[in-house]
């Protein structure tokens, strides 16, 4: 399981066949009644309930207890003058009018009278059996073998990706995964890659069961987002890699996310008090991006922009060289004095110093998590900051922005092969020639300060990843 929201089946270890539930391969229409079974046990009746919980430890570590999943082995038995007893289950070998199963423990246990064995009718129904252990019941048997386990959840909404092979079943599946996930109040599937018939990321999608409301409510690295699903690209899979990136950024800094979609980057970063930029192309991503900053309180340090990607590359740089400083005072939180009933101001006193952070001019870090495309985007760095070289290194502290790209190559038994695909497709790009050997410990060009780093297998010759770099002077500055 990558995150809360994006989730596999834990598939249980295989129940003996007794406690399996009833198959039915032949159903059409979920019957969830149907799945309702009764296990005859045995069971350890306890005389005294101030010994149920030595009487459990003893009888567990002889082996002597039922071990199944999800199930207590403490019952209640209802005694024939209507009172209720507690009672222990023990393992599914043991019979309660065959001594011969006994272990000498139980032996010697009812023999001291501590406790009796005694009968027990074990009700299993549709509530106890897992998703998986329903769906093998179902399915028919050739396609047992691979029960479809994985999901995202975005807020209320459960979003499969079923292979053609399990489409006739796909009903079963909403149905029951709706049943197994209590959060889960919608469930889809989508029909159509990703961007197939939208610029926007969005995709076709059947609404399988459940309300029809994608208006959803997801929360990310303690930061609020509500949008409807249906009209922007959210992909919790990627909560690892946000928070991967986030944490490379320093309180202070400039970051324009060209590709920004709802904000998962840049909303947590301004938590941070990281200056963000942060644009994309998606009316409908602008007006929910616009909500978020308001709803997380980070409308200090993040600004929304709703422009073309390659356009917004090169204002970017421009506007911030040219735009009035901004500086954003932080006021600590105050400490009142708890033995005082009343306090005044003079008694208030501050737990630290104010802090201030002053926006930067120039840009520290460049996002573009358009995986698909942003490579494309590249050649919008040539020349961006031309004329301007007196304001970074050598002339100053400043380094030239670090570029973050997000992009897909084939998944080779040789990382490497990716690695250097990724490399030649952003040196056509930009013009400039960057190698895999250009990483900080590398035999080429450590000032590009390469990373190339492993984001997911999206499928099995499809790989994620994220490039960064840093821009070279000779892109940069070129007239």
């Amino acid at each position: 399981m990558e995150s809360k929201n994006d989730q596999r089946i834990q598939v249980p270890r295989e129940l003996p066949a007794m406690f399996r539930p009833p198959v039915n391969r032949a159903m059409r229409t979920l019957d969830r009644s149907f799945f309702r079974k009764t296990v005859p046990l045995a069971s350890a009746k306890i005389f005294k309930n101030s010994e149920i919980s030595r009487l459990r430890k003893e009888l567990a570590s002889t082996k002597d207890l039922l071990a199944i999943p999800r199930l207590s082995s403490v019952q209640e038995i209802k005694e024939q003058d209507g009172s209720i007893r507690k009672a222990l289950l023990l393992r599914e070998t043991l019979k309660h009018d065959d001594k011969s199963t006994w272990s000498p423990t139980v032996t010697e246990l009812v023999e001291k009278g501590t406790m009796a064995v005694a009968p027990f009718d074990l009700t299993l129904d549709y509530d106890y059996w897992s998703y998986a252990e329903i769906m093998t019941a179902i399915l028919p048997e050739k396609e047992n073998v691979e029960v479809p386990q994985g999901f995202t959840q975005v807020g209320h909404v459960l979003h499969l990706n079923l292979r053609d092979h399990w489409l006739p079943f796909k009903h079963f599946i909403a149905e029951v995964l709706k049943d197994k996930n209590p959060t889960v109040r919608t469930v889809i599937n989508k029909t159509e890659d990703v961007g197939s018939q939208s610029q926007f990321r969005t995709f076709p999608f059947e609404l399988l069961t459940g309300d029809n409301d994608l208006n959803v409510v997801q929360h990310e690295q303690d930061c609020e987002f509500h949008f409807d699903y249906a009209r922007v690209y959210w992909n919790s899979r990627l909560e690892t890699e946000h928070r991967r990136l986030v944490e490379k950024f320093q309180p202070g800094q400039m970051v324009c996310d060209v590709m920004a979609g709802v904000g998962p980057f840049a909303v947590p970063a301004g938590k941070k008090r990281i200056f963000v930029w942060a644009n994309d192309l998606n009316p409908h991503g602008y007006e929910v991006m616009e909500d978020a900053v308001q709803r997380n309180k980070v409308t200090d340090f993040v600004t929304p922009f709703n422009k073309d990607g390659r356009d917004f590359i090169r204002d970017s740089a421009k506007q911030l060289l040219e735009a009035e400083p901004v500086t954003v005072t932080i006021q600590p939180k105050m400490r009142r004095d708890k033995k005082r009933k009343h306090t005044d101001e003079s008694q208030v006193q501050s737990q630290a110093p104010a802090q201030v952070y002053e926006r930067p001019s120039v840009v520290d870090h460049y996002v573009m998590n358009l995986p698909a495309t942003a490579i494309e985007f590249l050649d919008a760095f040539q020349g961006v900051y031309a004329g301007q070289e007196a304001r970074f290194e050598p002339h100053t502290s400043q380094k030239l922005p670090m570029v973050h790209v997000y992009c897909f190559s084939g998944h080779s038994d040789n990382e490497v092969d990716d690695h250097v695909d990724i490399c030649e497709r952003i040196s056509e790009r930009i013009g400039y020639k960057i190698t895999p050997e250009d990483r900080v410990d590398g035999s080429g060009n450590s000032a590009i300060e390469l990373a190339i780093f492993n984001v997911r297998l999206v499928s099995p010759k499809k790989q994620m990843f994220c490039a960064s770099f840093r821009i070279p002077p000779e892109v940069a500055f070129r007239k």
